[in-house]
């Protein structure tokens, strides 16, 4: 059997006010033709397949076109599982009509284990893959809370919830250990040893990682993971991946190259290892950074190297300067209007004094949530000691409220 392993798609994403429809459209467009030229019989998709819990409409139909197109092709099976971008109820609405088109979901994790493995059927009605679709799992999955717990003991419940659920669902495939079929499973966390090209928090509280490799039960063949947008093996284990995202989806990743995962199984065995087959580059991000008049020379030198009929390619530059430069964006702007490319993030990187003291300039735009909520503890006095604590607190408070999000809609 060949499985293609992909995650993090991402659709609807906002990129700096810009949406990222045409590129995601062609990334799609090149997953059906990858699928239909590999002979791809199961497509595996580790969560994250939307931006936001509630996406716009254009990212819906891209989804539900993408699985109509594969209809009829040697795609006979597809397993969806939800990441902590997707709404569980949203994914599951249309479960039960999907299911009929061999095409699986399972948007959040399940009141009966038993529910999250999916066995797979050839035309003959024999059982020829299964596989363990664990969601990302959230805190409602896997702890109940308890009353003055510290931060440290409320990290070690998630982990221990994690495990446990890994532990649970493999005892239910246990029953297909000796059917020389291969056994699968997914995830959607952060794994212990793995590395992220931009800052991915972790998205429960506390530490970074969820799960340790090892820790994942010896019974499943693959497990394909998901929130991670670099591929990477975890581990130094060969059968724990990550595949990556399939577009770039930060300034930070422009050096990754994106990749889906193929799998082939022969009994319980991968034929050829793992085949990486990586993404054409739909848009280009590209960072610039130097002098003003070093900008100028890289704008006209990128420019040159771009397909001009290709989409726009979309730059962050940093200006290295002891001083202000006047209308700064409005200048670079006028620079590239006739060039095949747009600016959409303008920064200095400079020092200014203050009190006599050197302070660097810190633009909001480039700071997420955790960081503002951070310098706002900061700067009421929180002592350092305090900021796990808080930061624990507040990310339980954003699951919490997307949680509630999630059922309201």
């Amino acid at each position: 059997m060949k499985i293609l392993h992909t995650s993090d798609w991402h659709l609807g994403q906002k990129f700096l006010h810009q949406d990222r429809q045409q590129e995601h459209q062609q990334a799609l467009d090149w997953l059906v033709k990858t699928i239909v030229k590999e002979e791809v019989e199961l497509l595996l998709v580790a969560g994250d397949i939307f931006d936001i819990g509630n996406p716009p409409n254009y990212a819906r139909k891209m989804y539900y076109q993408f699985l109509t197109s594969l209809l009829g092709t040697c795609c006979r099976h597809i397993v969806i599982t939800g990441g902590n971008h997707d709404s569980p109820s949203m994914l599951d609405a249309p479960k039960e009509l999907l299911q009929s088109l061999n095409v699986h979901i399972v948007g959040a994790a399940t009141d009966q284990i038993a529910d999250e493995v999916i066995e797979l059927k050839n035309k003959k009605g024999e059982i020829e893959c299964v596989v363990a679709a664990v969601p990302f799992l959230r805190d409602r999955d896997l702890r109940t809370s308890v009353s003055g717990e510290s931060s440290k003991e409320r990290i070690d419940r998630i982990k221990e919830g994690i495990y446990k659920h890994y532990q649970e669902v493999a005892r239910v495939v246990q029953k297909h250990s000796d059917s020389n079929i291969p056994i699968l499973a997914t995830g959607h966390l952060f794994a212990k040893g793995a590395t992220a090209s931009d800052k991915q928090d972790n998205i429960y509280i506390g530490n970074m990682d969820n799960i340790e490799a090892a820790q994942f039960p010896n019974e499943f063949h693959y497990i394909a993971l998901g929130h991670i947008h670099k591929e990477q093996v975890v581990g130094n284990l060969y059968h724990v991946r990550y595949c990556g995202s399939i577009i770039p989806l930060s300034f930070s990743e422009v050096e990754d190259i994106k990749v889906v995962k193929l799998i082939q199984f022969e009994g319980t065995e991968m034929k050829e290892g793992v085949k990486k087959i990586p993404l054409p580059t739909f848009r280009k991000l590209i960072t610039l950074k130097g002098s003003y008049e070093d900008i100028q020379k890289k704008l006209e030198k990128e420019n040159k190297k771009i397909d001009p009929n290709g989409l726009k390619a979309w730059i962050e530059v940093i200006i290295d300067t002891e001083q202000m430069i006047p209308n700064l964006a409005q200048q670079l702007k006028s620079f590239v209007k006739d060039m095949h490319l747009e600016l959409l993030k303008i920064r200095t990187n400079r020092k200014h004094f203050a009190l006599e003291a050197q302070t660097e300039v810190i633009n909001l735009d480039d700071l997420d949530p955790i960081d503002v909520f951070k310098k706002k503890c900061e700067s009421y006095g929180s002592a350092p000691e305090e900021m796990e604590e808080l930061v624990a607190s507040f990310n339980e408070l954003q699951n919490w409220m997307q949680a509630q999000e999630d059922e309201n809609s």
